[in-house]
């Protein structure tokens, strides 16, 4: 594998597209790296660079490459551009998304821990994305066992 890379001649194994327009260069992944992922999103105007979450254990750090946009953080809403930077400790509650206000792409540099356990939440939909032993399962909130207990232990 490559050790080096150059962002406009990326493979197409490691670029993913939705049907919005969003666009994600795995730059980390495509030089090998393994313990942090390192991202370039490209948000399209009126598009949102993710669905609103916060992680249990990813660590998570954005960089504003160009454009602006809004970030909604906490329910607090800011205005970002380009030079800005923010970090999201893992576990912390902290939920955000990143909304491209502008015409141009909002280019977000993202990087953060490749994590085997994690667990999304996502707090418009009560909604929770539980990573473990290489599957995903979701399940709303009101699940939760209310009577469930581990003891004797």
């Amino acid at each position: 594998m490559n050790r080096t890379g150059n962002v406009n001649e990326i493979s197409d194994e490691f670029i993913w597209k939705d049907n919005m327009g969003l666009i994600t260069k795995e730059l980390g992944k495509s030089v090998g790296s393994q313990k942090i992922y390192i991202n370039l999103d490209s948000v399209p105007s009126e598009g949102f660079s993710t669905k609103y979450h916060s992680h249990s254990q990813q660590e998570e750090f954005f960089y504003i490459v160009s454009g602006n946009g809004i970030l909604r953080l906490n329910d607090q809403e800011m205005v970002v551009k380009a030079g800005d930077f923010l970090s999201k400790p893992a576990g912390k509650n902290i939920s955000h998304t990143f909304y491209n206000s502008g015409i141009d792409p909002l280019i977000i540099l993202d990087i953060g821990t490749n994590e085997k356990e994690d667990t999304c939440y996502y707090p418009d939909e009560d909604i929770y994305l539980h990573k473990s032993n290489g599957k995903n399962n979701a399940f709303k909130g009101d699940a939760f066992l209310k009577d469930w207990s581990s003891d004797p232990n």
